[in-house]
C-alpha cells in the first residue's frame, strides 16, 4: 500500500493547467447497445457549449464551468436524454454512458417527449417495475452512507437497514439473505468485510463505489435474466478509466479508510483504459468501530479494458479484499459491547475475491454477443475460546466454536441482444455456475454432554466438502405494442443439482405512458430460490451417525404482483407511488409443530445450529405501498422523499401467522442537499447535507430468563417467536463539505465532516441473556458518532 502511495505521488510532475473541467464519454443506442455517430451533446444551461459523437458514439465536451451541470443529447429518430448532477471539478474529467432509445415512428413530423428521466429508469431497459438507478457518486454524497452502496440502498423506498452496526438489506420485509450481489453480470458471494457462510450483508463493504459505473438496484419482479432470488437484485458494473488522461485520487476517510486510485489510457490506439483502486481500513485507530478490538481490512478492485478489435471487445475485473479482528476478553470493558465478551477470546478472519474476463462482440448491425468466465470465492474462519471462570481461572480456557468455511464459484455467462427493430428487442442465455463448498462447524452451544465431564461437547454441526450446480437459462423480449405501451416478457429457468430440482419462471411488465409526463407500470414475477447453505448442509445425529437431513429441500418459491404510477410533473421534479403483494411458498419448517422458518434467517453473522429434518411446508406474504418524491439536483440544491409501509408476515408448521422479523411496519427517509459557490468566481464548493430516517422496530422473540440460567446461554421463548418488537428507530444525520478547486492546476481538494446520529439516539442493537450477570440486557447501537474524509484527485 506504501508503495502505490508513493508511485502515485511521483506522477504529480508536469500535470495540466485547467480553470474547467470535460464531461466525456459514449452515447449507444439502448436496444442494440451500438455506438451512434453524429448524436449532439450540450450543455442544458450554454447551448454553445456543444459536440457531436465520432464513428465509435465517442464524445468530449471542454470547458465546462465547474459545480454541477446537465447535458442533453439529441439525435434524429431518437429521443433525447438528460443527464443531470454532473460533477465538475478541475482535478478529475466527467466520464459518462448514455443510451438513447430509438423513437417509435422515426416520422420527422412526429414529437415525442422523453427528456428528464435520468435515474428514474434502470439501466437494464427489461426492469420496468420496482427498479432505480443509482450513481458511486450518491454513495459519497448523502450524509451517512459511509461509502457503501448497500447503506445507499438503504435510502430507496422498500429498503429497511435499521441496523447501524450491519449493512444487510431488508426488501420489502424479505431476509437479506433473499438479495442477490451482481458484479458485471455474474452473480457473487457477499461482498463484504467480515462476511460469513450465506450472509449478504456485514459492517464493512468491500466495494469501493468510485470503481462502479451507474448500476441497477431491483426490489420484486425481476427481468428474466435474474435468478436464484427472492428479495432483490444489486447489478453492479465497473467504471472505464480514463482513456485519454491519466487521473490520480488520494484519499483518507474514518470508514471506507485510506485510499489510492489510479486510471488512465492502455492500448491507446484501440481506446482501453485501465482503473486501480487499493483501500486499507483506519476506522479501528481511530475507535469508531463500536467495539473495543481492532477491526482490520482491506481490499483491491481493477478493471482493464483492453479496447476494440476484430476479435471485439475483452476487459479483465477484480476484486481482492481481506479482513480479521481479534476479541481478548480481558481487553473489554463494556458489558455491552456489540460484538465481545468478557469471558470469551475470538479471532475472525474473512477473505473475498471475484475475477472475470468480459468479452464483447457485434454480431451484424443490431446485435452482440457478451460472455463473461469468472470466479469468486468467500472464506471465513471463527475460532472462539471460552473461560469456564473467566475472573479466576484463565487456565481453565477451552475452545468453544470452530468454523471453517470456503465457497469458491466458477461462472460462466453469455447472452445475446438483438434489436429486431425499433419496436423488438431480444435477449437470450445462459448462466453456468459450478460451486465448491468446503464447510466445517463444530460448535458447544445447545450441545448435549455426552462424555458426562460437565461441559457440552464441541459437536460437528456441519461438515462438508463437495461439488453442486446451479444452471438458469433465459429469454426475454421487448414490445413496443404502440408508441405509448411497451411490454416486457421472458421466462426464466432454474436447476439445483442437489435436490436435482428444475423449475420454469414466468415474468412480465408492461408499461403505459398515460402523457409525456406520467407512466403506469404493471409487473409480475416468479422466482426461485434454495435454502442458504447453512441451513441446507446442517448435520443431524441420526442413530450414531451423521446426516445432512436438510439436503433434499426444494427451491424457496415466490410470487411478485407490483404496480405503479411515476408522474415527472415539473422539470428535475419526480413523484413515484408503487403497491406490492409477494407471496412465499415452500419455506424450510420444522417437522414438529412449532413457529421456525427459514424466512426468519439471515440478519446477522449466523444461521440456526439446530434444525434439521426440515420440509418445504412454510408459508410467507409481504404487501404494502411506497412513495418517492425527489428533486434531481437543479438551482443548488436536491431533494429525496421515500415512504414504505408494508406488513411481512409468515407461517411455520403450526400453521399461526406471525409477524416476520423484518416486519418493521414503516419506514421513512428524507434526505437534502445544498451547494453554494463560494470563492472568486465561485470556483469552490460548501455543501450541506443531511438525513433523517426513522422506521418500526424489528420483531424479536423474547428470552426465557429461567431457562438462560439454568443452561448458562440465552435461552428464547420458542412457543412466542417473533412476538415482541423493538423500539421505533431514530436517526439524523448532518454532513459538511467543501471542494476547492485549483485556479490553474488539474487538481482539486475535498474535505468533509459527516455528524453521524446527530440527537445521540439510543437505538436498540439487541436484547439477549447476558451469562455474566445473569440478566437480560439490552445493547444499544452506534450513538453519536463523527466521519470525516479528504480526497486529493489530480
Amino acid at each position: 500500500m506504501k508503495t502505490l502511495f508513493l508511485m502515485l505521488l511521483c506522477l504529480t510532475t508536469g500535470i495540466a493547467f485547467a480553470q474547467t473541467g470535460t464531461i466525456k464519454g459514449r452515447v449507444l443506442d439502448k436496444q442494440s447497445e451500438k455506438p451512434i455517430s453524429g448524436a449532439t451533446v450540450s450543455l442544458v444551461d450554454d447551448n454553445n457549449l456543444k459536440t457531436t459523437t465520432d464513428q465509435d458514439g465517442n464524445f468530449r465536451l471542454p470547458n465546462i464551468p465547474l459545480g454541477r451541470q446537465n447535458i442533453q443529447i439529441s439525435f434524429l429518430g431518437y429521443e433525447n436524454a438528460t443527464v443531470s448532477e454532473i460533477e465538475i471539478t478541475t482535478g478529475k474529467e466527467s466520464i459518462l454512458s448514455i443510451a438513447l432509445s430509438e423513437k417509435f415512428n422515426n416520422l420527422e413530423g412526429v414529437r415525442i417527449v422523453g427528456t428528464g428521466r435520468g435515474k428514474s429508469r434502470a439501466i437494464n431497459q427489461m426492469a420496468a417495475v420496482s427498479a432505480r438507478q443509482f450513481s458511486a457518486e450518491e454513495a459519497s454524497r448523502y450524509s451517512g452512507g459511509r461509502s457503501d452502496v448497500a447503506r445507499l440502498a438503504s435510502n430507496f423506498a422498500g429498503v429497511a437497514t435499521a441496523d447501524d452496526s450491519r449493512n444487510d438489506i431488508v426488501i420489502r420485509g424479505n431476509s437479506p439473505s433473499g438479495l442477490l450481489w451482481r458484479i458485471e453480470g455474474i452473480p457473487v458471494p457477499s461482498p463484504n468485510h467480515f462476511s460469513t457462510l450465506g450472509t449478504t450483508g456485514s459492517p464493512v463493504s468491500a466495494l469501493n463505489p468510485n470503481m462502479l459505473a451507474n448500476s441497477d438496484f431491483i426490489t420484486s419482479a425481476f427481468p428474466a435474466e435474474y435468478g436464484n432470488a427472492i428479495g432483490g437484485i444489486f447489478d453492479l458494473g465497473f467504471r472505464k478509466g480514463n482513456t485519454d488522461t491519466y487521473e490520480f485520487t488520494l484519499g483518507a476517510a474514518a470508514f471506507p479508510g485510506a485510499e489510492a486510485m489510479a486510471e488512465g489510457p492502455l492500448f491507446r490506439k484501440a481506446g482501453g483504459s485501465f482503473l486501480v483502486a487499493a483501500r486499507y481500513g483506519i476506522v479501528g485507530p481511530l475507535g469508531l468501530a463500536g467495539t473495543a478490538a481492532q477491526p482490520n481490512y482491506n481490499d483491491l478492485s481493477f478493471n482493464l479494458d483492453f479496447g476494440n478489435s476484430k476479435a471485439g471487445n475483452f476487459s479483465v475485473f477484480g476484486i481482492l479484499g481481506n479482513s480479521d479482528i481479534d476479541f481478548i476478553g480481558n481487553e473489554i470493558t463494556d458489558d455491552k459491547d456489540l460484538f465481545a465478551k468478557k469471558d470469551e477470546d475470538s479471532y475472525a478472519k474473512s477473505n473475498f475475491t471475484a475475477f472475470g474476463l468480459k468479452h464483447t462482440i457485434n454480431l451484424g448491425a443490431k446485435s452482440y454477443l457478451k460472455t463473461v468466465l469468472g470466479t469468486s470465492s468467500a472464506k471465513s474462519t471463527y475460532e472462539a475460546f471460552r473461560f469456564l471462570n473467566y475472573q479466576t481461572a484463565s487456565e481453565n480456557r477451552i475452545e468453544y466454536t470452530n468454523s471453517d468455511n470456503t465457497e469458491r464459484r466458477m461462472t460462466f455467462s453469455t447472452f445475446i441482444n438483438s434489436k429486431m427493430s425499433n419496436k423488438i428487442t431480444l435477449r437470450a442465455g445462459l448462466l453456468y455456475e459450478n460451486f465448491n463448498l468446503k464447510a466445517n462447524i463444530s460448535d458447544r452451544d445447545r450441545q448435549p454432554d455426552r462424555d458426562g465431564d460437565g461441559i457440552a461437547d464441541l459437536s460437528s454441526l456441519i461438515n462438508t466438502d463437495g461439488r453442486y450446480q446451479i444452471v438458469q437459462p433465459f429469454a426475454q423480449a421487448q414490445f413496443r405494442l404502440t408508441e405509448k405501451l411497451t411490454l416486457n416478457t421472458g421466462v426464466h429457468g432454474q436447476y439445483f443439482s442437489v435436490n436435482e430440482q428444475f423449475v420454469v419462471e414466468p415474468r412480465a411488465s408492461l408499461s403505459y405512458s398515460v402523457s409525456p409526463k406520467s407512466t403506469i407500470n404493471v409487473g409480475y414475477g416468479m422466482h426461485h430460490q434454495n435454502v442458504p447453505a447453512p441451513i441446507l448442509f446442517l448435520n443431524e445425529n441420526v442413530g450414531g451417525s451423521l446426516v445432512q437431513t436438510n439436503k433434499n429441500l426444494k427451491f424457496v418459491a415466490s410470487q411478485h404482483y407490483v404496480v405503479g404510477y411515476d408522474l415527472r410533473f415539473a422539470d428535475n421534479w419526480r413523484a413515484k407511488l408503487e403497491l406490492y403483494h409477494q407471496v412465499i411458498n415452500n419455506a424450510a419448517v420444522e417437522r414438529a409443530r412449532s413457529g421456525y422458518s427459514s424466512l426468519t434467517e439471515g440478519a446477522s453473522f449466523t444461521y440456526s445450529i439446530d434444525k434439521t429434518s426440515l420440509v418445504n411446508d412454510g408459508k410467507g406474504s409481504n404487501s404494502g405501498v411506497e412513495f418517492t418524491l425527489e428533486k434531481f439536483f437543479s438551482k443548488g440544491y436536491n431533494l429525496l422523499l421515500t415512504s414504505s409501509f408494508f406488513e411481512s408476515k409468515y407461517k411455520g408448521s403450526d400453521g399461526v401467522e406471525r409477524n416476520s422479523p423484518f416486519n418493521n411496519g414503516y419506514v421513512v427517509n428524507f434526505l437534502a442537499g445544498k451547494e453554494f459557490k463560494i470563492g472568486k468566481n465561485g470556483r469552490n464548493v460548501f455543501s450541506i447535507n443531511t438525513k433523517f430516517s426513522t422506521a418500526g422496530g424489528r420483531y424479536y422473540t423474547p428470552t426465557d430468563l429461567a431457562a438462560s440460567r439454568a443452561a448458562g446461554f440465552d435461552v428464547k421463548d420458542d412457543t412466542n417467536p417473533f412476538s415482541e418488537q423493538y423500539d421505533d428507530y431514530l436517526r439524523l444525520d448532518l454532513k459538511f463539505g467543501i471542494k476547492l478547486n485549483s485556479k490553474t492546476k488539474k487538481l482539486s481538494h475535498q474535505f468533509y465532516v459527516d455528524f453521524q446520529n446527530l440527537t445521540d439516539r439510543k437505538n436498540v442493537f439487541i436484547r439477549e441473556y447476558n451469562r455474566q450477570s445473569g440478566m437480560i440486557d439490552q445493547k444499544n447501537q452506534i450513538g453519536f458518532q463523527p466521519d470525516f474524509g479528504y480526497r486529493f484527485n489530480f
